[in-house]
């Protein structure tokens, strides 16, 4: 008889606490307790209620990622659009022009022109923001080897020879010949090349760059200067901002080929900053070896 009882006490009791259980995550799926009901007794009831809030936990931290995901997306395609606005706009008035008869073949010839300069215009800033979207998401793996500093200039300034050329700009190349570190060539290839881009939109016609690429113990570094105006003192701590334009920028700058190139040098192990020259600007990148010493962007304005 006593044992009876026992059983059936010892039965409602298990059927009690695992409705307790029950209700319990209920109330944590709809969002309206905390996580905090781990027993700290011992037995079955115990390990499965234990076993229960790992999983919960886990698809807790699964859905707040994929909001996260879905709000990072979101701002994406938002900024996507506002920077495609401006082409776009652009577009839409040059097009009419070109199926009027009456418009001159001349006329014609320029609009075309101006036509192919928006679609490429709005191409690389697809392939641009595409690029930080996939940085930014921790989907783009690096490659991890042997990168020289020599092959990295010149494939950097492949791309960029003609705009060069057209603007009278001159290029001195002062690099070590065994200079190199680990990383990804292409990747660092658009770094760089959007660095000098840069620096080549900033100096006047007939003006210079340089280039320097050298090697030591604790890291490889690439140094590329300009003469131009330099960068101003304000513009200085957001150089490097997606979407920053300094005041004096025209509307063709949409602020994000300095970021881009910020995020693959970082995730290179590698660092890159702005300062002034006594003429020009001047940006130091550093690829560090070993254990990762690169602690984000600095800028400075010391001369």
């Amino acid at each position: 008889m006593v044992s009876g009882a026992w059983f059936l006490w010892f039965t409602k009791r298990r059927y009690d606490v695992l409705s307790e259980l029950s209700a319990h995550l209920d109330r944590i799926l709809h969002g309206e307790v905390g996580m905090d009901f781990v027993p700290d007794k011992e037995g079955e009831l115990a390990l499965l209620t234990s076993e229960i809030y790992k999983m919960t936990l886990r698809l807790r931290e699964q859905a707040e990622n994929l909001e996260r995901d879905k709000a990072y997306l979101s701002g994406s395609l938002a900024d996507i659009s506002h920077q495609l606005r401006t082409p776009l706009t652009s577009l839409r008035l040059i097009l009419p022009r070109l199926g009027r008869e009456e418009t001159e073949l001349s006329d014609r010839r320029e609009y075309a022109c101006e036509a192919c300069s928006l679609v490429s215009r709005m191409e690389w800033l697809i392939a641009s923001l595409l690029k930080i979207a996939r940085l930014e998401s921790g989907t783009v793996a690096f490659k991890k080897e042997t990168v020289r500093v020599a092959h990295v200039i010149g494939k950097a300034l492949e791309p960029l020879e003609v705009m060069l050329d057209l603007n009278g700009i001159e290029c001195d190349i002062d690099v070590e010949e065994n200079a190199s570190y680990r990383g990804d060539l292409l990747w660092s290839a658009e770094a760089v090349g959007n660095i000098i881009k840069n620096c080549g939109e900033h100096t006047p016609f007939g003006g210079r760059l340089h280039i320097l690429g050298r090697e030591n113990p604790l890291y490889t570094e690439i140094v590329i200067a300009d003469t131009g105006e330099g960068i101003r003192p304000e513009d200085l701590p957001h150089l490097f901002d997606r979407f920053y334009k300094g005041k004096e920028e025209d509307g063709q700058n949409v602020g994000i080929g300095l970021a881009l190139s910020r995020m693959i040098i970082s995730g290179q192990n590698g660092r890159v900053t702005a300062k002034n020259r006594a003429r020009g600007a001047e940006f130091n990148i550093r690829f560090y070896k070993g254990a990762s010493m690169a602690d984000g962007t600095r800028c400075s304005n010391a001369p």
